[in-house]
């Protein structure tokens, strides 16, 4: 069974907020920074740093 990295990271992120409880401002705060870190020039640093 194939399933979309999309469908598998919103089914994760959900659980993990549902078990976890976080506060809705860290969610946010990780969201956002991810976004803005994947255009910045840290980009090749994060992804060298992931593999």
């Amino acid at each position: 069974m194939d399933v979309p990295l999309w469908l598998a990271l919103i089914v994760v992120g959900w659980l993990g907020v549902k078990l976890t409880r976080p506060p809705a401002w860290l969610v946010l705060v990780l969201l956002l920074g991810g976004y803005l870190i994947a255009d910045s020039f840290l980009a090749p640093a994060v992804d060298n740093a992931i593999k």
